[in-house]
């Protein structure tokens, strides 16, 4: 253990190497700090120590701490006085307290305090506490993400459309949403169906959002794009050395949901293996991570989508009757787009400004031919389909306005003058890297500029910049 002096405050570092939990230790005992750095040391944590107040608002500012040892009372003031300032910052407190001062630690704790420990402080019981403090922390820098991921998620989620199939979709989810509603009784499962791209997504989540409790996660599970040799870990979680992998306890989705939503997707592609577990926690509501012996409660509603016919899954022996029955509770039919009438061209002209305005495009209107082919064309990939065919001619198209040729629909309504595009080789994958090589430009190479040029997050700018090996 190194020891420097600066000041009246002595700074003691402990470190192993690679990353390290960074504790500062807010201390006028000496004797004691020392005690506590070298132990720490031992635990491969680095570890500095300030003995006044003072010292310890100079030692955050340089040392960026992960956690913080916080002693009430210091030569210069009380611990109280910084702890809504560490707290601001998002930095992890455990307060500690003379025996006769445990009232300061309660207060310490409606502060924000992650703990609090009376002294004198047993250094075995110290690890332990900064071990709880950091999972605390990591489960609620979890749940934030959690929040803030739903929330982007949730934002403008609308279902457009009047036609008589759609207000029926409409009014099944508010009658869904009461009934799916938090009370003392388990809320029934909702099984959604339809074709692919009809929406179903969609109608979950605002079946999430007309609850109560819509401000708690939406956890989005896509049963076909989980990995065989995954998926039950996915699901119901681990804990360490369950597998080989294991290196540490992880919640799956399901208790990830919280007391929000679970969404199902796809829920044909689960195998025949884990419909029983889900089974079991649907009808028990808890949940037992891989390698455990304790039980979970799930707090959260389940909604289940699929473009399979589980019946006739049923009946082949690839899906299991009971969880079929027992998913068959509530269940919402989404329309194809071809039975929608004129929701069609609602939806066409909503996803052509969406592309304008993301893009900084100016409007242009569908042309009669245009619009008689949107009218006639069956979709197969309804409304998913619809929204790439009409990004793409947004983006593509030289006229005025958008052309047949523009949209370019295969089969038989498809126009000669489509078979050849006006410039040959531009494709919509070409055509967003020129805007977006085109935004950088002109913000002089500012990503988060460039984005809010193009209406889309940061995190979407840079996404589509490596995925088109464009590096500023």
């Amino acid at each position: 253990m190194q020891e420097r002096v600066a000041g009246e405050d002595q700074k003691f570092h402990a470190g192993r190497s690679g990353p390290k939990l960074r504790v500062l230790l807010v201390e006028d005992e000496v004797i004691f700090a020392r005690a506590v750095a070298k132990r720490l040391q031992q635990a491969g944590y680095d570890c500095e120590h300030a003995a006044t107040l003072q010292a310890g608002r100079e030692l955050v500012r340089q040392m960026a701490p992960d956690m913080i040892l916080l002693d009430m009372r210091l030569p210069d003031g009380n611990g109280l006085d910084l702890l809504p300032e560490l707290v601001a910052k998002g930095i992890a407190v455990i307060s500690m307290t003379a025996y006769g001062e445990v009232a300061d630690a309660v207060y310490a704790m409606k502060l924000g305090a992650t703990d609090y420990l009376k002294k004198p402080v047993d250094l075995d019981e110290l690890l332990l506490t900064i071990e709880k403090a950091q999972a605390a922390t990591r489960l609620k820098h979890h749940l934030d993400y959690s929040r803030q991921r739903n929330m982007h998620a949730t934002e403008g989620v609308e279902l457009l459309g009047d036609s008589p199939a759609m207000s029926s979709v409409k009014a099944q989810i508010e009658r869904f949403a009461q009934l799916v509603t938090f009370s003392d009784a388990i809320p029934p499962t909702v099984l959604i169906q339809g074709e692919t791209g009809t929406g179903k997504d969609v109608a979950a989540r605002l079946l999430h959002l007309s609850c109560a409790n819509s401000d708690r996660p939406f956890v989005h599970v896509d049963c076909a794009s989980l990995p065989a040799e995954l998926i039950e870990s996915e699901l119901f979680g681990h804990e360490k050395g369950a597998f080989t992998s294991a290196q540490g306890s992880r919640c799956g989705l399901i208790e990830a949901a919280e007391d929000g939503t679970l969404f199902l997707d796809e829920i044909g592609e689960l195998p025949l293996a884990l419909q029983a577990k889900l089974l079991n926690v649907l009808e028990r509501r808890m949940v037992r991570r891989l390698g455990s012996t304790k039980e979970h409660p799930v707090l959260a509603r389940f909604v289940a989508a699929t473009n399979r016919d589980l019946h006739q899954m049923v009946l082949e022996g690839r899906f299991r009757s009971d969880l079929f029955y027992r998913l068959n509770v509530l269940t919402m039919n989404m329309p194809p787009l071809r039975e929608r009438g004129d929701d069609i061209l609602l939806l066409a002209k909503h996803f052509a400004v969406q592309t304008e305005r993301r893009y900084g495009l100016q409007p242009r209107p569908f042309s009669a031919g245009a619009t008689s082919m949107i009218r006639e064309y069956h979709w197969p990939g309804n409304v998913r389909e619809l929204k790439h065919q009409v990004s793409r001619a947004v983006l593509l198209g030289r006229e005025s306005q958008i052309m047949p040729h523009d949209l370019a629909l295969p089969g038989s309504l498809q126009p000669k003058q489509a078979m050849t595009i006006p410039e040959r080789g531009v494709t919509l994958e070409s055509a967003e890297k020129a805007l977006i090589e085109n935004a950088l430009r002109q913000s002089n190479n500012n990503v988060s500029e460039a984005a809010r040029q193009l209406g889309i997050t940061r995190m979407a700018m840079r996404y589509r910049m490596e995925r088109h090996g464009i590096k500023v």
